[in-house]
């Protein structure tokens, strides 16, 4: 199937080359002529592990090409996949310029008929929005289709390969089975291709975003609760765990979660409920509890060294939100080391693939305060404490006696519970992390 994809972000690329692999011929469209080019030679400007194989073996076996020019790009195309940023506003509203430019560019040069799809997560009635800026210019028939990402940062390549299932709103027959026959190769093992009306497919990307953030954002409370009462929110996470009405993922406490979907999608949900005239008490309290997630390590680090941080040097391990991407938008590490920069905090940081993205990110409060390094061993030299703010996996292992030649204190506040409490106790650490018992 000859299909285009306008848009060359995390989604676009991640979709464009996944079609192009099973044999599609992909074109990928985008405004930015520098970013064009580079991929044109071979660069992914992303990181998303495994996606480099297959898009370098798509541009040499000619199935994936990029270009600026948006009328040459849909000419011969069937499906147009609509892969455009939707940043949230201050009110947390998705802004749709974006996309409803280029529906409105599309109508004036679609030539026969095609399937436009929104792979955007959009707010509850884009589809019809961009169906009515098609048509203001359409002279042929078109139909626009809902059809939602459920990419994991880390996964994206696998989870696009292999979905759990595929989610077309539509009601269109013909755009229904065009659909199914281009996923069909990615669902052969039987997950379901799931048919529904366009609404209730932009919803379902929202609603699953929602109650996962919700799900994570309690295990984060009953973290809390733990350090209260002396519990260990590691015992409590086995024991609900294995209850199959909950299930043992997304339960992990740590310091919030972050990135460019969670974060953005429980706030467009919220704003989508205002503007419904309802009032979505349960995300009022996610965004509030994880708001303040981020900078639950700072009072424990004050309690340690006090208020005034001056003089103090603190090891950053993760700067990206989640391991396995260089996406920091949204990172517990951003809201985190801003406030103890403001306390007069200094850093080394490390971060496997995130250095440049988080500089780029960062205020100039942390930038100044900090010096970025190439290794996880040069941010434990000559501070004050490390502090853990993701789980890449070069992190879980550690000799936890080599620290010592690093740290003349090896104290640790870890935000995403990597180490055991007895291993740390008798290695000699001090030892905080989230929603268990201090190890001295």
């Amino acid at each position: 199937m000859n299909i285009a994809v306008v848009g060359t972000g995390y989604v676009g690329l991640v979709t464009g080359t996944c079609f192009a692999e099973t044999g599609n011929q992909v074109i990928c469209v985008d405004i930015d002529v520098a970013k064009v080019e580079r991929m044109r030679n071979g660069e992914v400007p992303i990181y998303e592990p495994g996606l480099k194989p297959i898009f370098d073996r798509s541009i040499r076996e000619g199935r994936l090409k990029f270009t600026t020019d948006l009328e040459s790009a849909v000419a011969d195309a069937q499906v147009i996949f609509l892969c455009l940023p939707t940043p949230p506003g201050a009110d947390g509203q998705a802004d749709l310029s974006a996309v409803l430019k280029v529906a409105e560019q599309l109508g004036s040069i679609l030539k026969d008929y095609k399937v436009i799809i929104n792979k955007s997560t959009v707010p509850v009635g884009t589809a019809d929005k961009v169906t009515e800026m098609v048509s203001k210019n359409a002279t042929v028939d078109f139909d626009v289709v809902s059809n939602p990402e459920f990419l994991r940062e880390g996964a994206a390549v696998e989870d696009f390969l292999k979905p759990e299932r595929v989610v077309v709103g539509t009601r269109s027959e013909k755009a229904a089975e065009i659909m199914k026959d281009l996923y069909g190769p990615f669902v052969r093992s039987g997950n379901p291709i799931i048919i529904m009306d366009e609404r209730s497919s932009e919803l379902t990307k929202y609603a699953a975003n929602a109650l996962l953030a919700t799900k994570i954002t309690f295990m984060n409370e009953i973290a809390n609760i733990c350090e209260k009462v002396g519990a260990d929110v590691d015992n409590v996470r086995k024991g609900i765990g294995t209850d199959s009405r909950i299930g043992k993922r997304f339960l992990f406490a740590g310091i919030g979660y972050g990135g460019s979907c969670f974060p953005k999608d429980v706030q467009a949900i919220h704003y989508t409920s205002k503007e419904m005239g309802y009032n979505f008490q349960i995300l009022d309290s996610v965004m509030k509890v994880n708001n303040a997630q981020k900078v639950s390590m700072v009072p424990k680090v004050t309690e340690m060294f006090g208020e005034d941080l001056n003089g103090k040097t603190f090891g950053i391990w993760g700067l990206a939100f989640k391991p396995d991407t260089d996406d920091v938008r949204e990172a517990p590490a951003l809201y985190l080391m801003h406030e103890l920069a403001e306390k007069g905090a200094k850093f080394k940081a490390y971060d496997p693939e995130a250095l440049h993205t988080f500089q780029a990110a960062a205020s100039e409060l942390v930038n100044d305060s900090t010096e970025y390094v190439d290794r996880p061993s040069k941010a434990k030299q000559g501070v004050d404490a490390l502090i853990i703010c993701t789980e890449w996996s070069e992190f879980r292992v550690s000799d936890l006696e080599h620290f010592k030649n690093y740290m003349e204190k090896p104290i640790i506040f870890d935000g995403r519970n990597l180490y055991d409490l007895e291993k740390t106790k008798k290695a000699g650490w001090t030892y905080i992390s989230v929603g268990r018992p201090k190890v001295n």
